[in-house]
């Protein structure tokens, strides 16, 4: 190793020195010289060469053998080629190699030595070992066709590229693309991208993907899809221009120049597509292994398709066009699909089905006319077509032309002379002439049409700004046989080529002056003479075109005519051995063409007759196609005017009739000049695509077959131009980074970076003429670079020697002072070994003493132990005996007090007996008496006439229960004969449709069973019959009884009213007392409502009191309890009564309209039942009053108990509140009826008011007395029965608690006195336990009670909130602003503030404009978190409280529709995103924590819980704040993506944080967008995580949810990660161990700020891994398969593709680093194969992970929130 060091500096120091001598080379100098094989071979000099000598002696690089080689051998090279002084040397010498840092380059012209052998090199190393097919050249980029399909050209590959400097990533088409779009936006001038090279060398998949990238990054504005229609043109030209050939499957037959239109904010709005040269030939000729288009075999796979039946078609290898070249097939393409896909295509681009199917007819007919058998005749001058020819008839029939016509003119043609017009018969060669020409005039125009229409449906009428045009044009071609088509493509390539040279030329003239360089000029090869040869006048295409208008031209009078005129010109030669061809000296090689066929394919003949009848056809799209068009002008470029002038082709004065159009040549030279006028209005920029083999294999480099496409394609020119000035440039700041180690100390000291690398060149560098110092590079010649390479290895092999030498004088110390403490150590053990053995010594004699003591101690204790046990035992036993005397004695006394107990109780409950059976037989006695004297009592009133008075209102009432009871019946005797007729005449009609069907089935068949079962049926229908009429008999009968009690009754009752209804019979006094009735019913029944109302609200009240006095000491007020039960059962009674005199009310009313007598009675019956009702009231208030001061009284008593005391005034004031609003309810009552009294009272005369006056008085005392005594009959039964009740039950309860009390006496009496005290406390247990289950049952049933009075209690409150809504709204109807209706349902006191806010209607708007539009996170910054949210939500609880609906569903739709507008607005405002993400969120929590679902009232407070929303449920508008909240969190991820994506590179990978580790790598390359400083962005990792700070503390400060702003935090590093590690993927130059240290720094550095902030569970860290991965794997070894084993073990993360790409990507930066072998990097991807994974190159930086929004309920409390007055917020009302 060490060796190979010194070889490789002693090499390079050689190569200075030869630089700088010019006349010796010494040994171990590196060059290349030339193979046959290889073109060029590394090898290096053994021996030193001194000028004069003949000979080189060299060695092979792998091989050992010495070749003496002569000097004649190599090419002669000047001096700028070997960087010599300014003298040309005679002699040749090899070229000289480059250092191997610099080997495997992005740019080519970064070598130090810029020639042929380096650049074929650097190109081979990169697309063999990296892998890598892009490369730049200067302002060129050059494509490696891989013959494979990479994963390089995804949509993240795309998002990588977008928006990046040219320089900055590895070489790409999407970098190229991305440039022009810049540069476009930037200078405003037009782009275009020159893609040129060899059949098959990628042109169109170049051209395709430039497209593409235009497309996903120019997407255009409105929904048109201009660039999905841009792509989608691709296959249809490749279908329709695309064919194999030998040299590539999907050959592009023809040049398109494709502009992409862009408007002012660069947008795609459309395109436009310009072809050159179609090989119309192709049509009908193709080479052997080649195929025609691949619309034709598209067409011929689907044949079988229904809709393509019409078109005859069957297998390609059928028709002649297709199967000339022998193969039809290609391997890996389906011809069917890519005819769907085709289909797609020109559906997406507006071709109709109808104009397709026309298409598809027109290619099919070229089949078909392909087949067409022309027969010749026996003189051989003339030839026919069989008119049953198939082709022919499919052919016509597809165009829609004359069978006859076609089939003539095919074989016939017309000759026009000044007189007379001839037919002249053809040949069967002229005619197959014809019909191939035909064929090819078929498919040019169709092709020419679907150009058009692809134009038209890429047309936009906006106006265009700005395009990038897309050229993809064949490059230079030279075969065996070289015709009219590769002379037109050869041509076409001198002129860009020039285009290019004077391009690149004036790029390095501007690079020169803009750094301010003395600039010398440089000659340059300038192809303009040989394109003078070509389109000069009498030029090689004027001749042509002369010779085309001879009516007898030939190619060989042409080719004469070029050998006279042209011989003379250094670019025109004449082969020696042939007449009819010549050669032209193009700037890539020398072409011989083949003059025979050029004048055919320059007339491009098609006879006018065959055009005619084309013309003719009665499909109208063949006819279009045909038709003679006027020239029209290309359209000029639609950018701006000022800066762009292509001037259009010159118009071409028509010709003959004959001629149908102007020759090939002629058209094709000006669609070039128009082209080159284009490019030359643009800025161009070149792709050079370059075929690596002709074998299509993947990855195989052929250096002959590249060598000549680099000469052809102008990147050797490209390199010669860059090598003739100062190739190697580098910025003041890479210059210094790379070369500081050469610097003393004093210089690292100047501030100034300029002026230190201006004192290291020129103490280096002695030749001023070497560099030169621009603005912001410093220019080196060739071979510079070279030298300060080997300066700096120099350098670092000197602090090798002494960092060795440091290194060993340690090692020496080292291992001295190992021995020096290894002896000190055994001397320090030996000494210790004595120690202890005389320290043992001394420990065996201690010991033998302390075991003598213990055994003599233990020996004279023994024998003490014995005797002490022997007394304890006979001390044991004679105090048991004497113990077991004392407890005989004991027992006995014990036993005779407990017989005595026994007969002492025994007699006293005998004596207790006798007395009770005394008492007893006293008691009955006495009751008997007193029951004697009340039955003589009732016997007495029994007899007086009040009880005769009583029977006989009994009496009348059984008689009106009769007359109703009577009606009943009439009434349901005849629904009762309706619905037995009803059933009789259906029963009838079911008897005859089944008596006539028993004779339909009895004629129809025989079958006995049926017959039988359809007789038993009408048996049961007859029977069901005879029921039902002994049935109506029996209700007859009875119907008839009752009628005639009835009538009894009724002619009683008749004879009694008459006397009254013969006093009042006017009519009109009828109708008046009907109406009053009326009245007073409606009265009534409002009566009867508002005391329903007030009792249940009594019943409420008393069930609140009783649940209120139970739950706080049941027992202690239990009097009060039985008060409530009284009142209870009092109102229970009321009801009833009420209920008795509603039901007597209907009877009497039923029984006057019956009579027609008594009509005006009825009026003073609800008059007398609302007085009875009134008294029934005022008995209701004196027992209120009575409760009212119970409750005094109790709540006196408990005054200690201030809850009690509460609820006791709460209770007080509503009683008092409903007593008030009776009174107010009955006052309102009185003055309805007197109005209604005032208003209705009849006029009428003084006589009729007297008598019924008169009558109504009579009816109402006989009405009062009835009533009196009814009354007070039922009071004395009911207290009787009452009484007799409570006897008997208190009887029961005494007996049953005598029994008990009995057997519990007797059972004690059994019992032994432990039993007994025993059995006592487990009675005392059950009945605890039985209380205590009471009670449970007590307090479950109030609290149901509890909740269903809260329920009731909120119904009515709703009800009168509605009523008071809707008399505010009448009352203040006049009024300007409305008041607001507060709650008022019964008057409470003054409550606190409980967390609502109450506004107005109309001031909704000006809330969401404080709250949301206006509002700025800053001012509310100081207040409570998420205010605007809670303000929000309280005003919500306030319209739920008021049961608002449309007020809620107002609110939060427009809270939801200003907070998107705010973001909309604001949408790239970090804080104002956070903002309302952390408030819509609170706002959702809110409405959860709030909406009374338990689920979420688990962390809840007491106070919080009662401030749970009661009647709206806003499930949908928690899913709606989810989905706002979604959005407004993806937001927020884009903005801060956006902020941190231009520091992520920069910081990450660029900045030198880490001392002493910087970048060592090479510069960036030069770019469009190079600054005047010339570095990066300047973002360090400070500021990175500064950012990140910022972020963090903005979402804290806004009270985000931490779980919220972990999510973000993980997303932003993953968002880092991505951007970091997809530039490390395409960035060569980052790809190195410094890089890795620093990389690993700055992560630990980002795990750290985690740490700091307890963000280490938000999963941050996970996704950083790949990064942290992908850093580790640039430290690591890479030699061995150890190292191999602990890559794969260490890259867990990171994909094989990952994987292998950063190990082709690593870069040593300085000699003492090794490349990593090919061999490592497959032994990586052998023991990687069985891994499963994503197959992805780069991560998806639009990933976006799920977020969730856990529930975070809030701790604080809604009546704590106060408004800031600086929200102006004064409308606002706390309630």
């Amino acid at each position: 190793m060490k060796q190979a060091g010194v070889k490789e500096v002693d090499a390079l120091r050689n190569q200075i020195i030869q630089a700088y001598c010019g006349v010796c080379v010494f040994q171990y100098t590196r060059v290349w010289i030339p193979d046959p094989e290889e073109v060029w071979k590394p090898a290096e000099i053994i021996r030193d060469y001194k000028e004069g000598e003949s000979v080189l002696h060299l060695k092979l690089e792998d091989e050992s053998v010495s070749i003496p080689s002569p000097l004649n051998h190599f090419p002669k090279v000047t001096a700028t080629e070997l960087d010599k002084l300014d003298c040309t040397l005679d002699n040749p010498l090899p070229f000289l190699r480059n250092p191997d840092i610099l080997v495997g380059e992005n740019d080519l012209t970064a070598l130090s030595y810029l020639h042929e052998p380096a650049v074929l090199h650097n190109l081979r190393v990169r697309f063999l070992e990296s892998n890598h097919i892009y490369t730049y050249c200067g302002i060129v980029l050059v494509a490696i066709n891989p013959y494979e399909q990479l994963q390089i050209y995804g949509e993240e590959v795309i998002n990588a590229y977008s928006g990046q400097n040219m320089g900055d990533m590895d070489p790409h088409i999407f970098a190229v693309a991305e440039e022009a779009y810049k540069q476009m936006a930037r200078d405003e001038k037009n782009q275009s991208i020159i893609v040129s090279g060899e059949s098959g060398a990628g042109k169109t998949v170049s051209a395709k993907y430039a497209m593409r990238y235009f497309a996903t990054v120019g997407g255009s504005a409105n929904d048109t899809n201009v660039e999905e229609k841009v792509l989608a043109s691709s296959p249809i030209m490749e279908a329709i221009g695309n064919a194999k050939t030998t040299r590539n499957d999907n050959s592009s037959r023809f040049g398109k120049y494709i502009q992409i239109g862009f408007d002012r904010r660069y947008h795609i709005i459309g395109a436009n597509m310009r072809t050159y040269l179609l090989e119309k030939s192709r049509v009908v000729f193709q080479a052997e292994d080649e195929r025609n288009y691949h619309i034709f075999y598209q067409l011929c796979a689907s044949a079988c398709l229904p809709e393509f039946k019409d078109l005859a078609l069957s297998d390609a290898e059928d028709f002649t066009y297709t199967s000339l070249g022998e193969n039809i097939f290609i391997e890996g393409v389906n011809d069917a699909k890519d005819l769907e896909r085709t289909r797609e295509a020109l559906s997406l681009l507006g071709v109709k089905e109808s104009h397709q199917m026309s298409i598809f007819k027109i290619i099919a007919s070229i089949l078909h006319l392909g087949n067409v058998d022309i027969v010749s005749e026996r003189d051989g001058e003339s030839c026919h077509i069989s008119r049953n020819d198939p082709h022919l008839q499919h052919y016509c029939q597809l165009l829609g032309v004359e069978l006859e016509q076609m089939e003539h003119w095919l074989c016939h043609r017309k000759l026009v002379t000044t007189s007379e017009t001839y037919v002249k018969n053809m040949s069967r060669a002229q005619a197959a002439n014809a019909r191939d020409a035909l064929a090819k005039h078929i498919y040019a125009h169709l092709f020419d049409w679907i150009v058009e229409h692809i134009n038209k449906a890429l047309y936009t009428s906006s106006k265009q700004h700005s395009f990038i045009g897309v050229l993809d044009i064949y490059g230079f071609e030279t075969f065996e046989i070289n015709s009219f088509e590769q002379f037109c493509i050869n041509y076409a390539n001198e002129k860009l080529q020039q285009q290019f040279n004077s391009h690149v030329f004036k790029l390095e003239q501007e690079e020169y002056m803009k750094e301010q360089i003395p600039w010398t000029l440089i000659d340059f090869y300038d192809n303009q003479p040989c394109i003078d040869l070509i389109e000069a006048k009498l030029g090689i295409l004027d001749l042509l075109d002369e010779e085309c208008k001879v009516p007898k031209g030939t190619d060989q009078n042409w080719a004469q005519k070029l050998y006279s005129k042209h011989l003379s010109s250094q670019h025109f030669e004449k082969p020696r051995m042939s007449n009819s061809s010549f050669i032209v000296v193009h700037f890539a090689d020398k072409v011989e063409y083949q003059c025979d066929g050029f004048l055919e394919k320059n007339r491009d003949t098609v006879y006018e007759e065959q055009i005619n009848i084309l013309k003719a056809s009665k499909f109208q799209l063949v006819a279009d196609l045909f038709q003679d068009r006027k020239e029209v002008p290309a359209p000029p470029s639609s950018g701006k005017s000022n800066r762009i002038n292509i001037r259009p082709a010159k118009p071409i004065i028509k010709g003959h009739n004959r001629e149908h159009r102007k020759t090939v040549g002629h058209q094709f030279r000006n669609s070039l000049h128009l082209l080159m006028e284009t490019l030359n209005a643009t800025t161009p920029h070149y792709v050079r695509c370059i075929k690596p083999n002709d074998d299509k294999e993947a990855f195989m480099f052929d250096s002959r077959r590249a060598v000549q496409q680099l000469r052809a394609c102008g990147v050797l020119e490209t390199i010669r131009i860059s090598a003739a000035g100062y190739p190697s440039r580098w910025t003041y700041s890479d210059f210094y980074n790379r070369y500081r180690v050469l610097m003393k100390k004093k210089d690292m000291t100047i501030g100034d970076k300029k002026q230190v690398c201006r004192n290291l060149l020129e103490t280096l560098i002695k030749d001023p003429d070497k560099f030169q110092f621009g603005k912001t590079k410093i220019f080196f010649r060739a071979g510079q670079v070279a030298y300060l390479e080997k300066l700096r290895a120099d350098k670092f092999r000197f602090a090798c020697i002494k960092i060795q030498k440091t290194v060993r004088g340690w090692l020496q110390r080292t291992r001295y002072l190992k021995i020096r403490k290894s002896a000190i150590t055994l001397q320090r053990y030996g000494r210790g070994y004595l120690a202890r053995r005389y320290a043992e010594y001394l420990r065996l004699t201690r010991a033998a003493l302390i075991c003598q003591k213990q055994y003599r101690m233990v020996r004279v204790r023994h024998a003490y132990l014995t005797v002490r046990k022997a007394v304890i035992t006979i001390q044991a036993f004679t105090r048991g005996m004497f113990t077991r005397r004392l407890y005989q004695e004991f027992l006995l006394h014990h036993k005779a007090i407990i017989i005595q107990k026994t007969v002492r109780g025994w007699l006293e409950r005998k004596k207790f007996l006798r007395a009770r059976n005394a008492a007893i037989v006293i008691q009955c006695a006495y009751r008997r008496v007193l029951a004697k004297r009340q039955f003589k009592q009732l016997k007495i009133e029994a007899r007086s006439a009040e009880h005769l008075k009583k029977l006989n209102t009994g009496m009348e009432n059984k008689i009106v229960q009769l007359q109703r009871k009577m009606d009943d019946q009439t009434k349901e005797y005849k629904t009762q004969n309706e619905q037995l007729s009803v059933t009789n005449i259906s029963l009838g009609t079911e008897v005859n449709k089944l008596q006539k069907e028993l004779e339909t089935l009895r004629s129809r068949q025989g079958d006995n069973t049926q017959v039988t079962s359809l007789q038993e049926e009408l048996e049961k229908l007859r029977a069901a019959l005879q029921e039902a009429h002994t049935q109506r008999k029996k209700l007859e009968e009875e119907h008839s009884s009752e009628k005639l009690d009835l009538d009894t009754g009724n002619t009683w009752l008749t004879s009694v009213w008459v006397c009254v209804g013969q006093e009042n019979s006017v009519s009109q006094k009828e109708v008046r007392l009907q109406t009053e009735l009326d009245e007073e019913r409606l009265r009534y029944q409002n009566l009867l409502k508002e005391f329903s109302r007030l009792e249940q609200r009594y019943d409420n009240l008393q069930e609140e009191i009783a649940y209120n006095k139970v739950a706080h000491t049941f027992e202690k007020y239990f009097p009060l309890s039985l008060v409530f039960m009284k009142l209870q059962k009092r109102v229970r009674e009321l009801e009833q009564e009420r209920k008795r005199l509603q039901t007597n009310l209907e009877k009497m009313e039923e029984l006057i309209f019956k009579s027609q007598t008594c009509a005006h009675a009825v009026c003073f019956l609800p008059f007398l039942q609302r007085q009875e009702l009134e008294s029934e009231n005022k008995k209701l208030k004196n027992d209120l009053n009575e409760l009212r001061k119970a409750l005094a009284d109790r709540a006196s008593e408990s005054c200690s108990s201030n809850e009690l005391q509460e609820s006791y005034n709460l209770l007080l004031s509503q009683l008092k509140a409903a007593n008030e609003e009776l009174d107010v309810r009955k006052e309102e009552v009185l003055m309805l009826k007197t109005q209604i009294v005032s208003t209705k009272k009849p006029k009428e005369d003084t006589n009729h008011i007297e008598a019924l006056q008169a009558y109504q008085g009579l009816i109402l005392k006989l009405w009062l007395c009835s009533r009196l005594l009814e009354a007070q009959l039922q009071s004395q039964s009911r207290k009787h029965q009452d009484e007799l009740e409570a006897l008997h039950t208190q009887i029961e309860v005494l007996k049953e608690d005598l029994e008990k009390k009995q057997e519990m006496l007797n059972h004690f009496s059994t019992l032994p006195p432990e039993a007994l005290v025993e059995f006592s406390v487990q009675q005392e247990i059950t009945r605890l336990t039985n209380e205590n289950l009471d009670l449970k049952e007590i307090m479950e049933k109030l609290e149901k009670n509890e909740r269903k009075l809260k329920k009731q209690l909120r119904i009515y409150i709703k009800k009168v909130q509605e009523l008071e809504l809707a008399q505010a709204a009448a009352l203040q109807a006049n009024r300007a602003r409305p008041e607001l209706t507060r709650q008022v349902t019964v008057q409470r006191k003054e409550k606190d503030f409980e967390g609502m806010f109450e506004y107005y209607k109309e001031d909704e708007a000006l809330l969401i404009k404080a709250l949301v539009t206006d509002m700025k996170p800053h001012v509310v910054s100081a207040t409570v978190p998420c205010l605007p949210a809670y303000i929000l939500f309280m005003c919500i609880r306030h319209a739920d409280y008021i049961n608002d609906d449309q007020k809620v569903h107002s609110l939060l739709t427009s809270s939801i529709n200003a907070v998107k507008k705010v973001l909309k607005k604001n949408n790239d405002e970090f804080e104002m995103a956070s903002f309302w993400l952390a408030n819509t969120s609170r706002l959702l929590h809110c409405l959860k924590q709030y909406s009374g679902d338990e689920a979420f009232m688990t962390q809840n407070t007491a106070k919080q819980n009662e401030h749970c929303m009661k009647n709206f449920d806003l499930a949908e508008y928690r899913q709606v704040l989810s989905d706002l909240s979604i959005q407004i969190y993806q937001q927020l991820i884009k903005i801060a993506e956006a902020i941190l994506q231009p520091m992520i590179v920069s910081a990450m990978l660029e900045s030198g944080s880490l001392t002493g580790v910087k970048p060592m790598g090479y510069r960036h390359r030069s770019s469009s967008m190079d600054c005047e400083t010339g570095g990066p962005g300047g973002y360090t990792l400070e500021a990175l995580i500064r950012q990140l700070s910022q972020f963090y503390t903005i979402m804290g400060e806004h009270g985000l949810d931490p779980e919220i702003g972990q999510q973000v935090i993980r997303q932003l590093f993953y968002s880092i990660n991505a951007v970091t590690l997809n530039n490390l993927l395409l960035r060569k130059d980052v790809c190195s161990w410094s890089t890795g240290m620093q990389l690993r720094y700055n992560i630990s550095q980002m795990e750290e700020w985690l740490r700091g902030r307890n963000l280490n569970q938000s999963g941050a860290v996970a996704t950083i891994e790949p990064l942290i991965q992908a850093a580790q794997l640039l430290q690591l070894r890479k030699k061995t398969s150890q190292d191999a084993e602990a890559i794969c073990n260490t890259c867990s993360v990171l994909s094989t593709q990952q994987i292998v790409k950063i190990l082709n990507l690593y870069t040593p930066l300085n000699e003492f680093e090794e490349r990593v072998t090919v061999s490592f990097i497959r032994d990586i991807q052998n023991r990687l194969q069985g891994r499963i994974e994503n197959n992805q190159l780069l991560v998806d930086t639009k990933h976006t992970f799920p977020v969730l929004f856990p529930y975070t309920p809030s701790a604080l409390s809604l009546e704590t929130i106060h408004i800031p007055a600086s929200l102006n917020l004064d409308f606002l009302i706390r309630v």
